[in-house]
């Protein structure tokens, strides 16, 4: 059984639709990750480079805004409570 996959290629925003999405269904572990590095306190340029795979130094504004949109989509997937129970992922 395969899971969705560690590192997908990120988007420089997510879907902003109200239900999941295959791209939700794909970044699930990358929305574990950031919500992870949030609540460690984890500095946003060190979280869009290694999680997001961004170079915040060379794209700041790419970079903090794709930090922020996914870290506000991890926030609502998982206020919805589908993601924490796996409503709606395969």
């Amino acid at each position: 059984m395969s899971g969705p996959p560690l590192n997908p290629d990120v988007a420089d925003v997510p879907p902003n639709e109200p239900a999941l999405t295959a791209y939700d269904e794909r970044h699930v572990v990358t929305y574990m990750r950031l919500l992870q590095a949030e609540g460690e306190g984890a500095d946003w340029r060190e979280v869009a480079r290694v999680v997001l795979r961004m170079d915040p130094e060379r794209e700041p504004d790419r970079a903090r805004s794709a930090y922020q949109s996914h870290l506000a989509r991890a926030k609502w997937i998982t206020e919805q409570g589908r993601l924490l129970r796996g409503t709606g992922f395969k």
